[in-house]
């Protein structure tokens, strides 16, 4: 009698190919591109267009700022998510919808709010400017849009773990003479953290490649506020699709192998979890 494999679903071969052609249009041609564009820089030229002072500052804001907002999405992220799953309080639909608007706000939007908030004349800068604190057109506020963008990748990762986290064991650690700090950190600690590190990728690739809510509220001044993404189009702007095209290869190099670590990371952490 012949074996059948029930292991592989009808149309296998089909829905990959399908997946394959896709994915290849969508992604892995454009940025093979990417690099063919790059390549016909020589070397010298290459060096000379992504590593000059003002691409070096554009990088190191970019991903410095990224990391930053990641961390902070974390830290709100899990305490919003916490609050969400674990207490019930008037309006808490709509706290929860809200939690998806930056999901549904165009970014440009999102960075005039932010600058306006926190100009000198703003609602918040009148009073956070004459203390010494410059939300607008700094450093600042491309930290404060892009915790605002990434946000909702934490919220919603956590927030299903969470939802699903048996209440039993906390209950069986506080009988057994566990403190609540204990019952945070040796119970429900080692179950979220794997949700965590996916939530914290989530964001920090959202926020390297973040530009319409950024370039209003940074100011874009060279060597000081200037993210990568902006310094592309000021390039293209100027004919140099190249030139363009090797700093996006710097940065989208830097992102795959920020990622990959992440990554790993990850699934160490999954392992370890289980």
């Amino acid at each position: 009698m012949a074996t059948v494999n029930r292991r592989v679903l009808p149309g296998f071969r089909l829905s990959l190919g399908y997946t394959v052609f896709y994915l290849s249009l969508l992604v892995l041609i454009p940025l093979a591109m990417c690099y063919i564009q790059a390549a016909r820089l020589s070397f010298s030229d290459f060096w000379s267009t992504v590593w000059t002072e003002r691409a070096r500052a554009a990088y190191g804001l970019t991903f410095g700022a990224s990391f930053v907002s990641a961390i902070l999405n974390v830290f709100i992220g899990i305490l919003l998510a916490w609050v969400l799953v674990r207490y019930s309080f008037p309006f808490k639909r709509v706290f929860d919808a809200l939690i998806d608007l930056p999901f549904a706000l165009p970014t440009a939007v999102a960075g005039l709010v932010f600058a306006n908030l926190y100009s000198p004349a703003g609602w918040l800068g009148r009073y956070l400017v004459p203390l010494g604190i410059q939300g607008a057109y700094s450093r600042l506020g491309i930290v404060l849009v892009l915790t605002f963008t990434g946000l909702p990748f934490v919220v919603r990762t956590v927030q299903p773990v969470l939802e699903t986290f048996d209440a039993e064991t906390e209950e069986a650690a506080a009988t057994l003479g566990a403190s609540r700090w204990q019952i945070v950190w040796r119970v429900i600690a080692p179950g979220v953290y794997p949700a965590v590190i996916t939530g914290f990728a989530l964001s920090f690739a959202r926020a390297i490649g973040e530009y319409g809510s950024v370039i209003f509220i940074a100011g874009n001044r060279r060597n000081e506020t200037e993210i990568a993404p902006y310094l592309i189009v000021e390039l293209l702007d100027q004919f140099e699709f190249s030139e363009a095209t090797a700093v996006a290869v710097v940065l989208l190099t830097i992102s795959f192998v920020l990622l990959a670590l992440i990554n790993v990371l990850e699934r160490w952490s999954k392992s370890h979890a289980s």
